[in-house]
């Protein structure tokens, strides 16, 4: 029985990517050309996501720095979600978990740069906030999401990217994510370095 279980797993997995990569494979392109443009124009990608969707932040941030399956050089990009510090900081003696991101999207972004925001629903008030710091800043906005995308699809503008998973189960919207952000990532070397056949 529970071997059934894990396998049922792992068929509704593989079941949803082979449905996406249709009607995703649009949007994740038009995210690699907003990268692109991003970090060939001397700007950088701020990423940012809450719990699980945090870690896959900082781990699309260390693919840009430190490379994804080959050997280039270093893209600017930045994990919002590593910073205890700026993260836990109290302003005028309250502290405003909403705010977490924005102040360092105000701090950091300029016009030409992109935030990376991902979140399962597109509805945490902190990404609602640094989308909107974001477009303060004259940056692109890409999110990833799933569902219908939530109040931050609602808030996006012509020349953002969203790349929502249709699926309702936050498992199932994760796992997607995380082959988004490979997808991304192959996507700006090849751009930048040519294709070549897949590596050992």
């Amino acid at each position: 029985m529970l071997e059934q279980r894990i396998q049922q797993h792992f068929i509704d997995s593989a079941d949803l990517k082979y449905q996406a990569a249709q009607v995703l494979s649009h949007p994740i392109a038009a995210a690699v050309q907003a990268v692109l443009a991003c970090v060939t124009s001397g700007g950088k990608v701020l990423a940012c996501g809450n719990g699980p969707s945090a870690a896959e932040a900082q781990q699309f941030a260390a693919f840009c720095v430190a490379g994804f399956e080959r050997e280039r050089p270093e893209l600017a990009a930045l994990a919002l979600t590593s910073d205890s510090t700026l993260l836990t900081a109290a302003t005028g003696g309250t502290h405003d978990a909403a705010q977490q991101f924005a102040r360092q999207v105000r701090a950091l972004g300029q016009a030409g740069d992109v935030l990376l925001a991902l979140s399962v629903s597109g509805n945490d008030a902190n990404l609602l906030a640094a989308a909107e710091a974001a477009h303060e800043r004259d940056m692109t906005v890409v999110v990833l999401t799933g569902r219908t995308g939530g109040k931050l699809a609602a808030m996006l503008r012509e020349t953002d990217v969203l790349i929502s998973v249709p699926h309702d189960r936050a498992a199932r919207v994760r796992e997607v994510h995380a082959l988004v952000l490979h997808c991304l990532s192959d996507g700006v070397d090849a751009q930048l370095l040519g294709e070549q056949e897949n590596p050992l």
